[in-house]
């Protein structure tokens, strides 16, 4: 064996397996910084059913968010996936749902859609510490709590007791009859109280209370009667927007219409359409300006549409500012720092119609707005 030959071999065969080495560790800590595994992001909401409109429309403002966010990149370069879910506007079913995107692995959870499955949900997402943010979730009894339920809406008594003080202070409104539906209780209930405690203060009399559940067995003709059978001067519905438009048939049937009004829950484009020309004069409140003139809201508006083919609503507009609110707190977020605490330490967020802030309590101080139905359309009346 000549050593002479062999040496230089050795040293280039070292230097070789030295560099695929090298090349090798160059990869690993390339892949290890642009990891590419996606962000999976939860949507929760009735897709099917009667109110079908709050989540259809609360998905798809969703769905807008994260593809305008992957447009852009994603999060820390790593894409978005959105993972649906539909409650069906049942409490087992909703659990099911938050339950399997849970496991799924989720960094966050957009939804429910209504109060009654915020209720049935949330011990889950306590219970796992997974933040769960609901664009129209606005009950009481979810106020003041240290939990994982955040909303970039108002409670109730914001939009309650603006409707109480309209009818009061600008109609002249006396006595009214109080109409709701016990499927979303939490809600109806917690919109129906506050609505009284403003009314009673302002020296209105509650002249009665009709309830009913919703379903295809609402009989609501009867229902129109009984609460025109209580002699009120006005009729507050607190009820979804199919339901709410059915009533308003009804009700202008019978003689001697006093005023009509309904809560925010009905104020989607379904009750104007189902509700035809007896929705007309109906008072409407709701969660945002229809006529805004803010650019970040007609920038989002015209991208809806074209996406969509539709003109969004409140559900669409909340839904957006709640998936883009978890989707800056994920890229917010440091190490160490669960989202709960990344949101809530942002102080303000800039949604579509303006700033949000939320309290220490994940609860968002969003205007209500008050409309009144003209001409097949929702007209500012503040």
């Amino acid at each position: 064996m000549n050593p002479h030959r062999t040496g230089p071999n050795r040293t280039g065969q070292r230097a070789r397996h030295l560099a695929r080495w090298t090349a090798l560790a160059v990869l690993v800590t390339l892949c290890a910084c642009t990891d590419k595994t996606p962000v999976q992001i939860g949507f929760v909401g009735g897709l099917s059913g009667r109110v079908a409109d709050l989540g259809i429309s609360g998905r798809d403002g969703v769905l807008l968010a994260v593809e305008q966010r992957n447009a852009q990149g994603g999060i820390h370069g790593r894409p978005v996936r959105l993972l649906v879910r539909d409650d069906r506007q049942d409490p087992e079913t909703a659990r099911v749902a938050v339950q399997e995107l849970i496991d799924s692995g989720v960094a966050a959870i957009v939804g429910p859609m209504t109060s009654s499955m915020a209720m049935a949900t949330v011990p889950l997402v306590n219970r796992h510490q997974v933040v769960m943010v609901s664009p129209t979730v606005t009950t009481t009894d979810l106020s003041g709590l240290d939990d994982f339920f955040l909303r970039v809406s108002a409670t109730t008594r914001d939009y309650a007791h603006k409707t109480a003080r309209h009818l009061a202070e600008k109609v002249g409104v006396r006595s009214a009859t109080l109409v709701y539906d016990l499927s979303n209780e939490s809600y109806t209930r917690s919109w129906t109280d506050n609505f009284k405690q403003e009314f009673l203060r302002l020296g209105g009399r509650v002249a009665g209370e009709v309830t009913f559940t919703s379903g295809d067995d609402a009989v609501m003709h009867e229902l129109a009667r009984r609460a025109a059978g209580e002699g009120a001067d006005a009729v507050v519905v607190s009820a979804g927007a199919m339901d709410a438009a059915l009533f308003c048939q009804q009700f202008a049937k019978l003689p001697g219409r006093p005023h009509l009004a309904v809560s925010e829950w009905a104020a989607t484009e379904r009750f104007l359409e189902l509700g035809g020309t007896a929705a007309e004069g109906v008072l409407v409140d709701q969660f945002f300006d229809r006529h805004s003139a803010a650019p970040a809201y007609l920038a989002f508006r015209d991208r809806y549409r074209e996406r969509h083919d539709t003109a969004p609503g409140f559900i669409a507009v909340n839904a957006y500012d709640a998936a883009n609110l978890v989707m800056e707190a994920l890229d917010r977020r440091q190490g160490g720092e669960n989202l709960k605490q990344t949101i809530l330490g942002m102080g303000g967020f800039q949604g579509v119609q303006g700033s949000l802030v939320l309290d220490p309590f994940g609860e968002s101080d969003r205007r209500a707005h008050l409309s009144v139905v003209r001409n097949g359309r929702f007209v500012p009346v503040d």
